[in-house]
């Protein structure tokens, strides 16, 4: 099935909070670490069940993260949780 692809940045300053404020599927990541250590954590809504954590590692530089077949269906929004992440671009179907 062919679907358009949006991408959506989201920024450490803006943590945590609503990224994608509808229903979408995940597709991958592309994030900028930072000196330390983190993490991303997508949530289904804010109160919804975690359905994707990124253990990110430390040094700072940019990494791709690629989900298989289908990727992660958000049906309500995806509420993201930066730690240690400068930033998360997030492509979404």
């Amino acid at each position: 099935m062919v679907s358009d692809v949006k991408a959506t940045n989201f920024v450490a300053a803006s943590s945590p909070d609503t990224a994608v404020n509808h229903r979408a599927r995940v597709r991958s990541l592309n994030y900028v670490s930072a000196a330390s250590a983190g993490s991303i954590v997508l949530k289904n809504g804010s109160t919804g069940d975690t359905l994707l954590t990124i253990v990110t590692p430390a040094g700072v530089g940019g990494h791709d993260v690629v989900i298989p077949d289908n990727g992660v269906l958000f049906s309500d929004e995806v509420y993201c949780t930066l730690t240690n992440v400068t930033s998360v671009t997030i492509f979404t179907s």
